[in-house]
């Protein structure tokens, strides 16, 4: 199937889906509505981190950043892999930093009063 057919194809599967898109859509914000877990994807949308790294980078305590990563990872949002006795957490695809990144875009407009723009 050619490029073209594929697009075409997720376009219309988009167009028939549009509920559960929204359903969806709206569970993968309502997850990212929690301080503690935009943090964690902020920082995963840099690169992988274990649970030590986001320990620190959340400023939250172990269990709280475990128990979030447990959830994001049900969700999909959220992948893991083991390194030795380690385990390492990676966003699932570049569209979850892209939608981290303009929430906190957006956020930076309504802190510094910027102007609107596209």
């Amino acid at each position: 199937m050619g490029v073209s057919a594929e697009m075409a194809d997720a376009h219309s599967s988009q167009q028939r889906g549009g509920g559960e898109r929204l359903d969806v859509a709206a569970s993968v914000l309502a997850l990212l509505a929690d301080r503690t877990r935009l943090a964690l994807m902020e920082r995963l949308g840099r690169g992988e981190a274990d649970v030590t790294t986001l320990t620190e980078a959340t400023g939250a305590a172990r269990t709280s950043v475990s128990q979030h990563l447990a959830k994001l990872r049900l969700a999909g949002l959220v992948v893991a892999r083991k390194d030795g006795r380690r385990v390492v957490y990676s966003l699932r695809h570049g569209h979850l930093r892209r939608l981290v990144g303009e929430a906190l875009n957006v956020a930076d407009h309504q802190i510094g009063s910027l102007p609107p723009h596209d």
